[in-house]
């Protein structure tokens, strides 16, 4: 029992250690030439527009939701006209950027998981090497500007649905006038809370970037192994986003407010 302790805690701490060797060898990457520019703007559409109905729809109907739930909740202290700012204030703060983190989680990290796990156990990666080529500059680097850049911009899109969602029950379901609802989110929106609602999704993005990266490349064992690098990449990804999160949250706090 003691042996098998040691061993899982040997495997943990390795791959903290690979993650970290890639984690450097990505940044180094961003940081110098060459950069394969085409590649770069292909991640940008597979991770950021290619992701944008899934994200919409999630947003929308998150909004919406959380205006019926609340709605009938804030019914009990006859404080229904500031649905709008509990809807708001969830969005940009936390749910517009966790829900759409695991959402790329779902989507993008099990692909980039599967695209680079299927290229290790096919010796496309030794491929590349053998042609000079760096595979970290090559596939990884692109896929973690991407990410890192697009879902700040998908959360913004997600809010943005989101409030909209939350404004056509509370207009139709809910009975709240148009004016009362919108003039609530602005008397309960402050810079802080729309920079920590910024702020957050570049972390997130980063770390279901660089969780996928680091399982695809560490893929072996044929194609059952692809599929469990797939299945560990949005695990690991959806625990990460949710640490991450609360990391972050901790520290916006501590700095902001």
């Amino acid at each position: 029992m003691l042996a098998f302790i040691q061993d899982r805690l040997k495997k943990a701490v390795l791959e903290v250690q690979e993650y970290v060797r890639l984690v450097a060898a990505t940044f180094y990457a961003v940081l110098t030439p060459p950069h394969y520019r085409h590649d770069i703007i292909e991640q940008f559409d597979a991770i950021g527009v290619k992701s944008l109905t899934v994200v919409l729809l999630t947003g929308f109907f998150t909004g919406a939701v959380l205006a019926l739930q609340s709605g009938l909740t804030l019914d009990e202290f006859g404080a229904r006209p500031v649905v709008g700012r509990l809807v708001s204030a969830s969005m940009i703060k936390e749910l517009g950027p966790v829900l759409t983190g695991l959402m790329l989680c779902g989507r993008i990290g099990s692909g980039i998981a599967a695209e680079l796990g299927s290229m290790v156990v096919t010796d496309q990666i030794n491929a590349l090497r053998a042609l000079g080529t760096d595979p970290i500059r090559k596939l990884v680097a692109p896929r973690v500007l991407a990410g890192i850049f697009m879902a700040p911009v998908l959360t913004i899109i997600a809010d943005f649905v989101g409030i909209i969602g939350g404004w056509m029950v509370a207009r139709f379901q809910l009975q709240v006038a148009s004016g009362i609802y919108w003039s609530s989110i602005l008397k309960a929106l402050y810079m802080q809370d729309l920079w920590m609602g910024l702020i957050k999704p570049f972390a997130l993005g980063f770390v279901i970037v660089t969780i996928a990266c680091h399982v695809g490349l560490r893929t072996s064992g044929g194609t059952q192994g692809v599929g469990r690098a797939t299945t560990v990449a949005v695990v690991a990804g959806s625990v990460g986003v949710i640490a991450v999160d609360f990391f972050v949250t901790r520290i916006l706090i501590s700095l902001m407010y």
